[in-house]
């Protein structure tokens, strides 16, 4: 009986993890950079300015995760590749989990907690302050109703407040660029056309024509006859 169990408990496990291997890849990849800040800082190996380094690497990983949650419907659109859309969700919580890092580290390590001089420079001097803190606005109430019970209670009104990522997107991209120096500005740049080119797909004629091209070239949803007959001419 014992034994049976055991069994059955492994092929349990084992079932699972064939059908949820890709979320698991992805979730604990995201959270490397993470880990490694963790162990870095454990070790007391953050190099000779700490704050920077949480800075420069809870900001990127923040937006190259949030990048990574928008580029999941399009990997759909245009490849198919369905598994893409398990670690939407995953991916954008991450990336809301980043971004409050990266407001800690600037707001109490930073500043100090100091708020009127964090408003003078946002208001005066660095308006990347303003572009970065309203996108972590847009994010939170996306984090918070992230769930399926918040999904059932919003109804319809849940996609329209969670396409309020893309003005997220945009905000996070123009917080990097604004905050780059002259001869760093290749990087937000690269960023911003990756951006673009994610919210670019996502024009509803732009991927209705892609979902039928990538049709077309697998045999997908193509009916029987047409398939017959490209077979015939190729």
């Amino acid at each position: 009986m014992e034994r049976q169990r055991r069994t059955k408990h492994g092929s349990t496990l084992t079932t699972y993890l064939k059908e949820n291997w890709f979320w698991w890849a992805v979730t604990l990849g995201a959270l490397v950079p993470l880990a490694t800040l963790a162990w870095n800082g454990w070790r007391g190996e953050l190099g000779v300015d700490p704050v920077n380094t949480i800075n420069n690497l809870s900001g990127r990983a923040a937006m190259i995760v949030l990048f990574l949650s928008l580029a999941c419907t399009p990997l759909n659109t245009i490849f198919g590749f369905r598994r893409a859309l398990t670690v939407r969700k995953s991916l954008g919580l991450i990336a809301f989990i980043y971004a409050s890092l990266h407001l800690v580290n600037f707001v109490g390590l930073d500043y100090g907690f100091d708020f009127a001089l964090i408003w003078q420079d946002a208001a005066l001097d660095k308006p990347y302050i303003l572009a970065g803190s309203a996108a972590l606005l847009i994010l939170l109430p996306l984090a918070i109703t992230s769930t399926r019970g918040w999904m059932r209670r919003l109804g319809k009104n849940w996609k329209r407040l969670h396409r309020f990522v893309y003005a997220a997107g945009v905000l996070v991209v123009l917080h990097f660029l604004w905050q780059a120096k002259a001869a760093e500005r290749w990087e937000p740049l690269v960023y911003a056309a990756i951006l673009a080119f994610l919210l670019f797909v996502r024009i509803p004629a732009v991927r209705q024509w892609l979902v039928t091209q990538r049709k077309r070239l697998t045999g997908k949803g193509v009916p029987a006859g047409d398939r017959a007959m490209r077979a015939v001419k190729g």
